[in-house]
């Protein structure tokens, strides 16, 4: 029989096997114990199980096995069965959920992951680099235009719209993607370097696949997607909507108010990891460990291997942001691997010599990374390196 198998952390109340039972009958059957034989035997296949119980000090750990015939191959119906109403009850945290290979299946995955992307790219031997729009809020689309050519101008492989950028006046889709477009094109003829520009999708979620398909006709290369104030499940849509042809980035906007808590909520690596795979995300957003708003270490690199794990799924880029400079390209290197996407903001416009300058640093910083140079030593070589080291230091990460 197919089963989801779902982990949680919880206070240990010395009780830890007569909760995990309490959980896998009221969040299946109801009740067993006084059901009559043919009732049970009628019930039996529905019936949750408990398969581990672990004490681990103040907290425990509790796994239980769902049926999948119980619910339909959704994200909705999964999340709402295992961690639905129990979310209310008291400390529990969800921190892993294991799919039979029956289920997994019924779900799309990333439609290009890590390998689609470099094949886009083609870049195939380091980490890509991402920029991010800034202070764009207010301003005409001229100045997009500006900040655009100079983040272009600096070989970066995307630039990424700001999340918080929706449709107003100055600056809607219909006229921001063709006009931003143009410039990626002009840029492209002078750095024999194509950049790709991945759009904020906004509006009504009943609207979003007619805007997805609008973005890309307009000449969109991905989208920005804020997941988790949409829902999983409108992610999945995009993601199996043929007539939606891009990468989808995943920012985790929201994510914090489901996973920040010790105690309550959901793992970091299961929101931003194993179901943003699941749900067909290309790219993952996550904050990194190093930064202003950073995620425990532990915390990221879980999440960083369910994305990339092997599985019947393709695999997702992980993208640690925030807090990024060329200074930490060889921590975000150590720990992530080429296999990922180092996504800059402050540490792109931010640099001395402008945006431009910002993007050479970083790409000068991977270089020296991957040929094992180091950066004080490859700066030598590179004014931009050297004054964004000037500027923000090397190797400044506290363990």
């Amino acid at each position: 029989m197919s089963r989801l198998v779902a982990t949680y952390l919880v206070k240990n109340d010395q009780q830890l096997s007569k909760r995990a039972e309490a959980i896998a009958l009221g969040l299946t059957i109801g009740t067993w114990t006084n059901l009559p034989l043919l009732e049970k035997e009628q019930l039996k296949k529905h019936k949750g199980e408990v398969v581990h119980v672990e004490e681990k000090g103040e907290l425990g750990i509790i796994a239980i096995a769902y049926p999948t015939i119980n619910f339909s191959a959704d994200l909705p119906a999964i999340l709402t069965t295992v961690i639905g109403k129990l979310s209310l009850d008291g400390e529990i945290k969800l921190i892993d959920l294991e799919f039979s290979e029956g289920l997994l299946n019924q779900f799309p995955g990333p439609a290009y992951g890590i390998d689609g992307i470099r094949n886009l790219t083609e870049v195939y031997d380091r980490p890509l680099v991402m920029s991010i729009f800034k202070g764009v809020i207010g301003k005409p689309l001229g100045e997009l235009q500006e900040q655009m050519k100079q983040q272009a101008l600096g070989r970066v492989d995307f630039v990424k719209d700001d999340e918080i950028l929706f449709e107003n006046e100055l600056t809607p889709l219909e006229k921001r993607v063709p006009a931003l477009r143009d410039v990626l094109d002009e840029t492209a003829e002078l750095t024999g370097k194509r950049t790709r520009y991945a759009v904020n999708l906004t509006g009504r979620t009943a609207n979003l696949s007619d805007r997805a398909k609008l973005a890309v006709e307009l000449g969109a290369d991905a989208l920005l997607f804020n997941v988790f104030t949409y829902g999983l499940d409108a992610l999945q849509s995009l993601a199996e909507d043929p007539n939606i042809p891009v990468p989808i980035m995943a920012h985790p906007a929201f994510a914090g108010a489901m996973a920040a808590s010790s105690s309550h909520g959901v793992s970091y690596s299961l929101l931003l990891g194993k179901l943003l795979r699941t749900a067909g995300a290309d790219f993952s957003l996550f904050p990194s460990p190093y930064g202003s708003v950073a995620l425990d270490r532990g915390e990221a690199l879980a999440t960083v291997e369910s994305l990339t794990r092997k599985s019947q799924l393709n695999r997702t880029f992980p993208v640690p942001s925030a807090g990024i400079h060329p200074g930490l390209v060889s921590y975000l290197i150590k720990d992530f691997g080429i296999d990922s996407v180092i996504n800059a903001g402050g540490g792109v416009h931010g640099h001395p010599g402008g945006a431009a300058a910002g993007g050479k640093a970083f790409r000068d910083a991977i270089q020296a990374v991957l040929t094992e140079q180091p950066l004080e030593q490859a700066s030598q070589n590179s004014e931009e390196l050297h004054q964004a080291l000037t500027k923000w230091g090397s190797g400044e990460v506290v363990r």
